[in-house]
């Protein structure tokens, strides 16, 4: 977290937003990534804000990952990020310890980009046993009764859970920890802070 080495143990988030930066050419839509560290006692603190081109992959994370620990953050215990490309992949050469998890937030956002109108509430319904199981094969059940009921109409959505499974970790953790590493909501909050969209 920030420069001290003195901190460790924290909770790191990962978020996009498109953001115009006038360096260069003016008007240009480029995207700005925020990190956010969650020490062990509670304290927050921004790690930092990182320019992209938006086709970022894992050359580019490993010199963002590498900048975070060089600068002091020496353990990341759960990193939770929003389906940015090449990230995960890249946090276990960084931190080989830390555990990913995908925002649950933005994948139920994006169950429902890819729903028609007329199912969402049907959709919110049938999602919510699946990210407030008391256990992981309680989870997968309810997985199976969205793939019974919406698989054939909403293949993308079944896939869209079923690839992501594994980074959906927090299932194994007890409610109080999971309402901290469900969402990237925290960076969210800097993002509207400091004028992003």
């Amino acid at each position: 977290m920030g420069c001290s080495a003195a901190r460790r143990g924290v909770r790191g988030g990962f978020h996009r937003c498109d953001r115009r930066q006038s360096a260069g050419r003016a008007g240009r839509n480029r995207p700005i990534y925020a990190a956010i560290g969650v020490s062990l006692d509670g304290h927050r603190d921004v790690l930092g804000l990182w320019a992209g081109t938006g086709g970022e992959g894992a050359k580019f994370w490993m010199s963002v990952l590498t900048d975070i620990r060089n600068r002091g953050t020496r353990d990341v215990f759960f990193l939770v990020c929003d389906g940015l490309k090449g990230l995960p992949e890249v946090v276990e050469h960084v931190w080989p310890a830390t555990t990913v998890q995908t925002c649950v937030v933005h994948m139920i956002r994006n169950t429902f980009r890819l729903s028609g109108h007329q199912h969402l509430d049907a959709l919110k319904h049938d999602l919510k046993p699946i990210y407030t199981a008391p256990t992981e094969a309680a989870a997968l059940a309810a997985l199976d009764d969205l793939t019974e009921r919406w698989g054939k109409t909403y293949p993308a959505i079944i896939r869209l859970w079923t690839n992501a499974w594994q980074e959906i970790p927090f299932l194994d953790d007890d409610t109080e920890i999971r309402r901290v590493l469900f969402s990237t909501n925290v960076i969210e909050s800097l993002n509207a802070a400091i004028g992003g969209p």
